[in-house]
């Protein structure tokens, strides 16, 4: 039941929201379109963590923040963080087998998560390097086999390709397989690639991971006729040797004698970003002691590119983020010209923070939580804003996430939706691909709110002469109105679990079943152009996301998807944690789906 006191609140909260309705109390939309315009320009150059675009946007904040009336936080407003911004080989990668030398890129090529080293050694065969169980099924590549100081080549995959429980999954990724070897004593690590994987007999392109750990030894994508070569066999006898395992579900032995000498070279570009951070403070003398963030991350894909997120990865053009979250940023910027307003002012203080290297992994949300300027304990709730800028005007919907995470939620959203002039479409759970994850993993109250995903996300044509500004300024002033809220309620609204608490990659899965949660038309009989969805499992990544049965999918980070074999060939080259963007036809319009694997 209500309290009277929150009751008292909310119908004063509705009165207010009355009254600013037909009023700009958070800035105009032509000055907000004037930020995004500058925020989203070629000048910034899209914003990349660690360029100088993404410092130019950073000082222009702070000066904005500041100028509307906040008191800077941290040092002058900014909490600088370090990051990985790239993985790139660098100009001293050698392969030899037998004092015969092989081209990079061609037939070679380290992991992003390979360590530097230079390694000359014996060669031992270690069929898909795993040892453990599944099932009835037991399974060590490595027994009888001396590999201490040597190197080892092993297959990629597993015995159990068809199994989607196969408790080998998480022993089968290359990083895991990795770490095996490194704790037996191997010196370094070839993996080869079985047609199966990988059609083409090329080695795996260097690609960051986001993690920044090493292997802690040197680990080389080969191609199949450097395996064979290596092995003393035709290249066509790789793939044999993988079907024969997976056929008598035994591990096989072949004995090598090739020599191997190989430098490892991987250039790991560290960069500087920061958040920009600044405070309101509340005007009850002990709630004023207690904390709402609203947050919004600055940062984007720069000029795009392979690896970049961008969902044209061979345009390289800037990615201006008009949307996303050049939007979001105007908006943190219009609250504080509005709460800074004595008549404004709040019970709690009001923390406001812009985020960098979100598009990242929301690494500055993440770092703000484990360094907060104040205690963490003390943050009473978290709304995040993420591309609010492109409200429909045929169909305006705001979606606001986290209504699960506190009890309360429900009642305040919807008494301050039903003033509203665009539909509010609420979702209970806490746990999302934005800031407010970071949060909600600190068991703290979020509110994500939201216009949408559009066609030109993660695109070039993200740019500030398409968003909707007017409706813009209604999404702040509603996002004005829960702040309010939040900051008002007494006692302060008490966090429940809604939705996974692990931003972290986690869960391990094989195919579109495990990953999407999706029910594919395999037969693909009544679709062409596409992989239709026949159904979606509750609860899992696609349904959160909002794909619905009769969905085709065409696209997946910008890459086309014609059918089932496409589907999985996009699908397997992505990792449990990561978002993926997700191009529909729904009805013969095009929807795009971010989603949360």
């Amino acid at each position: 039941m209500v309290n009277i006191r929150l009751f008292l609140i909310l119908c004063c909260l509705s009165g207010l929201s009355l009254m600013v309705q037909g009023q700009q109390p958070y800035g105009s939309p032509l000055q907000m379109k004037e930020s995004v315009t500058y925020l989203a320009s070629e000048d910034l150059g899209g914003r990349k963590s660690g360029t100088p675009g993404d410092s130019l946007a950073a000082v222009y904040i702070r000066k904005m923040f500041s100028e509307q009336g906040a008191r800077l936080m941290g040092n002058n407003g900014f909490q600088y963080f370090g990051v990985i911004s790239d993985v790139r080989s660098g100009n001293h990668n050698q392969l030899t087998v037998n004092d015969h030398p092989y081209v990079q890129s061609i037939d070679f090529e380290p992991f992003s998560f390979s360590s530097n080293a230079t390694v000359k050694a014996d060669v031992v065969f270690a069929g898909f390097g795993l040892s453990g169980n599944s099932g009835d099924l037991r399974w060590d590549d490595f027994e009888g086999k001396d590999i201490k100081g040597k190197w080892v080549i092993v297959l990629r995959g597993d015995p159990e390709p068809d199994n989607q429980n196969s408790a080998f999954i998480p022993m089968a990724t290359d990083r895991a397989k990795a770490l095996a070897v490194r704790d037996l004593g191997g010196a370094g690590l070839l993996l080869v690639s079985p047609s199966s994987i990988e059609k083409k007999d090329v080695p795996v392109e260097i690609s960051y991971d986001k993690t920044i750990a090493d292997a802690g030894i040197p680990v080389i994508s080969i191609t199949r006729k450097v395996a064979a070569e290596i092995m003393n066999v035709e290249p066509q006898l790789i793939d044999s040797l993988e079907k024969q395992m997976i056929r008598v579900k035994k591990p096989l032995n072949h004995l090598t004698t090739a020599s191997i000498e190989a430098t490892t070279d991987i250039v790991r570009e560290k960069v500087t970003t920061r958040n920009i951070i600044a405070m309101i403070p509340g005007n009850d003398p002990v709630l004023k002691n207690e904390y709402i963030v609203i947050g919004a991350h600055y940062d984007h894909l720069g000029m795009g590119g392979p690896g970049s997120g961008s969902r044209v990865p061979d345009e390289h053009a800037v990615h201006g983020g008009a949307d996303d979250n050049a939007s979001g940023v105007v908006a943190l910027i219009s609250l504080i010209s509005h709460f800074s307003q004595e008549k404004n002012r709040t019970p709690r203080s009001l923390v406001f923070v812009s985020f960098g290297a979100e598009e990242m992994g929301l690494l500055g949300s993440r770092y703000f939580t484990a360094n907060s300027p104040v205690e963490l304990k003390s943050v009473k709730a978290m709304v995040n804003l993420d591309m609010v800028g492109r409200l429909s005007v045929e169909n305006p919907v705001v979606t606001v996430s986290g209504t699960g995470t506190f009890s309360l939620a429900d009642t305040l959203v919807d008494r301050l939706a039903a003033l509203r002039k665009f539909q509010v479409r609420k979702s209970p759970d806490g746990f999302g691909p934005s800031d407010h994850a970071a949060f909600y993993g600190e068991g703290i109250p979020v509110l994500f709110l939201t216009s949408g995903a559009h066609e030109d996300y993660h695109t070039p044509a993200d740019v500030a002469s398409k968003l909707n500004y007017e409706g813009l300024n209604s999404i702040t002033e509603f996002a004005g109105d829960l702040v309010a809220g939040l900051a008002a309620l007494n006692p302060a609204p008490v966090f429940t679990e809604s939705g996974s608490s692990r931003t972290g990659g986690h869960r391990y899965g094989r195919g579109l079943k495990v990953t999407l949660g999706i029910m594919p038309d395999v037969s693909g009989a009544e679709t062409s152009g596409g992989m239709k969805v026949e159904g979606t499992r509750k609860d899992g990544p696609a349904f959160k996301a909002g794909m619905i049965k009769g969905d085709i999918i065409t696209a997946i980070n910008g890459l086309p998807v014609g059918n089932i074999y496409d589907y999985m060939s996009r699908m397997g080259k992505l990792k449990p944690g990561e978002r993926v963007n997700v191009e529909v036809l729904r009805d013969g319009k095009k929807e795009i789906l971010i989603i949360e694997l």
